[in-house]
């Protein structure tokens, strides 16, 4: 039951990722890149830790990823919410 729910967070994990690919190819905004990075290394990290450490996420490894993609997100709010300098002419 435990891979059954591990492969649902991977799959829309990885679908979340492509949909916010998909806004920023028609946007432009690099908000939503790096949401997509974000969900992206969620995804492929459950994976990872599906089929190669059978559920014990004992290592800091796995943490550390975690604060990446989290720290991607929240990287993406502080850039989109700061304001930014006025080039000068």
């Amino acid at each position: 039951m435990t891979d059954l729910f591990t492969g649902a967070i991977t799959m829309g994990s990885l679908v979340i990722a492509l949909f916010f690919l998909r806004f920023w190819r028609s946007s432009g905004d690099r908000f939503f890149i790096y949401f997509a990075l974000s969900f992206f290394i969620e995804g492929l990290h459950r994976l990872y830790s599906a089929v190669h450490d059978n559920g014990g996420e004992d290592s800091p490894m796995h943490y550390l990823i975690r604060l990446l993609a989290y720290g991607l997100i929240i990287w993406a709010i502080l850039e989109k919410n700061l304001p930014r300098e006025k080039s000068r002419k």
